[in-house]
């Protein structure tokens, strides 16, 4: 495996130099000669940096780029048509950057000219770069792991594995809970053995161990394959580029590949680009902040009209289950009479349509009808715990109820839920548990930035017009 920090210091120095070269090019007097022969190009003030100017100039390009292909540095195995689009994205991004920075006229921008002979000399040398020194098959036989906090479960698994294992990753603590270790001490050392594998520490140790040893394949063996430690595990494994395999039994609960046969099976979820992780969670930001302050005549207006009407609380807070089964709180404008549900001991769905349901006020049907009672939940949004665009967050008992009867439903919370998603701007809800799920897994396999952003404009427009029905019925 070529990873570790060898990759990582590479491939930065390669970007760093590459730009520095394709900046020192485009700068030369041929090259600007050229330039300024071309219609429309050729009207752009050359001003080619030079001295200690240059080299200021030449830094920031070299500062925008290096750290626009961040995500490129992890030493992870891709096909040659990925890391050529991935590439682009990049350089694509650091562009934009830079030309915004001139836009701004920071003293020591990229001249215009500099900037059009510059993109598409690193869009064709840095994918090339990428290609030439991306993770290739290694030589040597394949190195395994077994990472989990159930030993049980760890030598169980050890007998299914196919390729060489050089040992295993569980927490001391795991073995307070086999009932017959003796002695337990000498069994959770490091050194100490599972039908002969030998312990290389616990779970903190994964992204050691990944790189000291080169593993190219981590089993995980988890009693409860939905806490933080198992993720944790993941992310460590697509961190390094290492392949994750879970046992059959569990593939109800991640993410796994329809086609693996046998008893061990590929995780197949791969988390979120960084920068299109800060992308999502600045647009969340920016759309929530910018909502609620665009909308606070309207959330006033709604606030009086829900006293005026029956006098009781505006604001109605329901538990909802999050990111890995975890749970938060959330608001939304009171549509129904005062406790509603303690009264008549039914629960209401987050979905439920209420436009017949006798407990929903008149202002409450409306609020509905508009989707203006989901208003609050922008809070829950600019706090963190709520994505714009993500599966739609469930009470903790509907999950559970759910769970019984639908497999993959645990699926759903590999992501962070939203106030809208695929299945919304598909009017599906959960009243039909089995479809919403299709479509909620669809995104969390398809999520990027710009799928985030065509689901808002559908959804917009969806609730455009709802408002609309209301106002002419």
């Amino acid at each position: 495996m070529n990873g570790g920090w060898r990759y990582r210091v590479g491939s930065a120095l390669g970007v760093a130099a590459l730009t520095a070269l394709a900046v020192t090019f485009a700068n030369t007097a041929a090259v600007q000669a050229v330039i300024g022969a071309l219609p429309v190009v050729g009207n752009l003030s050359p001003d080619p940096p030079g001295g200690a100017e240059g080299i200021l100039e030449t830094m920031t390009t070299l500062l925008v780029v290096t750290a626009a292909f961040v995500p490129l540095y992890k030493p992870r195995p891709r096909r040659i048509l990925d890391v050529v689009v991935f590439a682009q994205k990049r350089v694509l991004v650091a562009m934009l950057a830079l030309a915004a920075i001139g836009y701004f006229d920071y003293s020591y921008r990229l001249p215009r000219t500099t900037l059009l002979v510059v993109t598409p000399a690193l869009l064709v040398a840095l994918p090339a770069w990428f290609v030439w020194i991306r993770r290739r098959p290694t030589t040597e036989p394949e190195r395994a792991i077994i990472v989990g906090d159930d030993p049980d479960e760890i030598e169980r698994l050890a007998a299914d594995v196919s390729v060489p294992l050089l040992g295993y990753l569980c927490p001391t603590s795991a073995f307070d809970r086999v009932p017959n270790a003796s002695p337990p001490n000498a069994a959770v050392a490091d050194g100490g053995a599972i039908r002969g594998l030998d312990r290389l520490g616990g779970l903190s140790r994964i992204e050691d161990v990944l790189v000291e040893y080169e593993i190219d394949t981590v089993v995980l063996a988890f009693e409860h394959t939905d806490r933080a430690e198992f993720f944790g595990a993941l992310d460590a494994c697509y961190e390094h580029g290492v392949d994750a395999k879970v046992h059959r039994d569990h593939a109800d609960q991640v993410l796994t590949s329809e086609s693996d046969v046998g008893t061990l099976v590929d995780v197949d979820i791969e988390p979120w680009d960084v920068q299109d992780y800060v992308l999502k969670r600045g647009f969340d930001f920016v759309f929530a902040a910018g909502g609620l302050l665009t909308l606070s005549p309207v959330i006033l207006a709604i606030a009086v009209a829900i006293k005026l009407d029956d006098g009781g609380s505006i604001l109605y807070k329901q538990e909802r289950t999050a990111v890995f089964g975890e749970t938060f709180d959330v608001y939304k404008f009171r549509s129904m009479i005062e406790n509603a549900e303690d009264e008549t001991g039914a629960k209401i769905s987050d979905e439920d349509a209420g436009g017949i349901d006798p407990r929903v006020t008149p202002v409450g049907r409306v609020l509905r009808q508009t989707h203006l009672d989901e208003i609050p939940q922008l809070w829950a949004v600019l706090k963190g715990d709520m994505s714009v665009v993500g599966p739609r967050p469930e009470r903790p008992e509907l999950d559970s109820n759910i769970e019984t009867g639908v497999v993959d439903w645990q699926k759903r919370w590999f992501v962070k839920p939203g106030l809208t998603g695929l299945a919304q701007v598909n009017d599906v809800t959960g009243a039909d548990p089995e479809k919403k799920l299709r479509y909620d897994l669809q995104y969390v396999k398809q999520q990027s930035f710009w799928f985030d952003v065509k689901l808002v404009i559908r959804q917009v427009w969806n609730v455009g017009v709802d408002a609309v029905a209301v106002i002419r019925a």
